[in-house]
């Protein structure tokens, strides 16, 4: 099994083998140019995340900067937009759903290394989903960290640090975060 192959089913692998190591390359040569164009090349700016992503809405909007590992792993929904200075570690598949909000300086980490110091200086790490359910909105300065489950209509405030799952139609704060309120359906 390869070190790609093993971070993607969420094993302890080595983030630094030939394969991965082009792969984030790749990406950051992507996210270079993305973060350099003009604020009015929208269509282009476009173009080159559908072409990293695995998967894109019709319309959505990430304003640069944008940092992200591989881009393969991230799933965009239709009509999600995100502020200023998102930052995705997609070692593991990262959902964003439809109709999601995020604010700026918002962190999504799936990668995470063991607890065993020996582990950690050989190099191994593993990865974990996240997903971010449709309608729901992220408020600034969020991390949200590996194996995460962000429910549908849900508001996180800002500044929180997700460590935990976050059911349907809540309003949660803090760090860590949690539910503080549920939102009355419509």
């Amino acid at each position: 099994m390869t070190e790609k192959e093993k971070m993607i089913m969420g094993e302890l692998y080595l983030a630094f083998g030939e394969e991965l190591t082009n792969e984030r390359q790749y990406a950051k040569e992507v996210l270079y140019e993305y973060n350099m164009l003009k604020p009015n090349e929208i269509e282009k700016r476009d173009n080159l995340l559908r072409g990293l992503f695995g998967s894109v809405g019709e319309k959505f909007y990430i304003e640069p900067p944008f940092r992200c590992d591989y881009g393969y792993n991230i799933h965009w929904g239709e009509n999600s937009y995100a502020n200023y200075n998102l930052t995705v570690l997609d070692c593991a598949k990262v959902v964003i759903g439809d109709d999601v909000l995020i604010g700026p300086n918002v962190n999504i980490f799936t990668a995470a290394h063991p607890i065993l110091p020996s582990q950690r200086k050989s190099g191994l790490e593993f990865a974990k989903d996240i997903e971010i359910g449709d309608g729901s909105w992220i408020g600034g300065g969020t991390t949200i960290n590996p194996g995460v489950k962000i429910g549908k209509n849900v508001i996180i405030g800002s500044g929180s640090v997700v460590t935990k799952d976050i059911p349907d139609n809540t309003i949660a704060v803090g760090n860590p975060c949690r539910v503080i309120k549920t939102i009355d359906k419509e």
